[in-house]
């Protein structure tokens, strides 16, 4: 079982790359769960067709500890397993503790034993790395591969190699590992090339170039992956093509992040900050 994070600047796109990924996956035959790692509890939602699913911290609060695996889990699209980890109410509490509480409950109600026959589990993490809670799929070795979603803009580049520092610092204790970089286009003026240059400056890969269309946010309002929505579409075949680099992926690094003086002059060659 390969067990994946997905990181990025908050708004990139995580939750709409993560889904189309793990529905290009469960093409290949795949057997998959998504653990949305966010409060706002939106990373399963294509995936289960718009579904308001119940999270693990209001089942919780609702019905006490005694609860079934069934209760905190549902079935989307190709049968894949979705969990919804939740939070805290507004202005209260710790979301990163949503997440720690989540794992640690489904460990205990068996959704990661063999019988399940999974083979890939991924964690949908909120933004940045911005502290222990939302740290903890790389922390404590929940997650072992990690693909920052990025783009050319200058903000989630900064993110993208702030997070490459929690990899570098965990990694050399644990055994998380950076799989590559998805760039989830903004149409930035030399886009596909900075990426690729970023991550070659980072010791990692730019796995795969999704190119920015209409379709996707198609897709979203008739609460779909576009996979599901239009199979046919060539989006379909850029989110299928990223699911079969990462199903075929070998390239796991330590990364070595970039000093900002460094970041910075490659966005000015770039022409970003001109």
């Amino acid at each position: 079982m390969r067990k994946i994070a997905i990181y990025g600047k908050g708004g990139i796109g995580k939750s709409t790359t993560t889904q189309n990924t793990v529905a290009g996956l469960v093409e290949l035959g795949k057997k998959v769960m998504i653990v949305g790692c966010d409060p706002k509890a939106d990373s399963t939602r294509l995936l289960l067709h718009g579904l308001a699913q119940k999270t693990v911290l209001d089942t919780l609060r609702d019905e006490g500890e005694d609860i079934e695996l069934e209760d905190v889990l549902k079935a989307g699209f190709g049968e894949t397993r979705c969990v919804e980890s939740g939070g805290p109410e507004p202005g209260v509490g710790c979301a990163g503790r949503g997440i720690i509480t989540s794992i640690n409950l489904l460990e205990q109600l068996g959704a990661y034993d063999e019988d399940k026959q999974l083979d890939y589990v991924f964690y949908d993490v909120l933004g940045d790395v911005v502290c222990g809670g939302f740290a903890m799929p790389i922390r404590d070795g929940k997650a072992e591969e990690v693909y920052i979603v990025c783009s050319g803009e200058m903000m989630a580049m900064y993110a993208a190699n702030n997070i490459c520092k929690s990899i570098a610092k965990f990694g050399k204790a644990g055994k998380v590992r950076l799989g590559g970089l998805i760039c989830n286009s903004r149409k930035v003026d030399n886009e596909a090339n900075m990426i690729e240059e970023f991550a070659k400056k980072l010791g990692t890969q730019m796995i795969h170039f999704v190119p920015r269309d209409n379709m996707v946010q198609h897709a979203e309002i008739n609460r779909k992956t576009v996979i599901d929505h239009a199979p046919e579409h060539v989006q379909a075949d850029e989110y299928r093509e990223l699911a079969r680099k990462i199903d075929e992926n070998k390239m796991f690094v330590l990364p070595t992040p970039l000093a900002i003086d460094d970041l910075e002059k490659l966005l000015i060659d770039f022409g970003v900050l001109n």
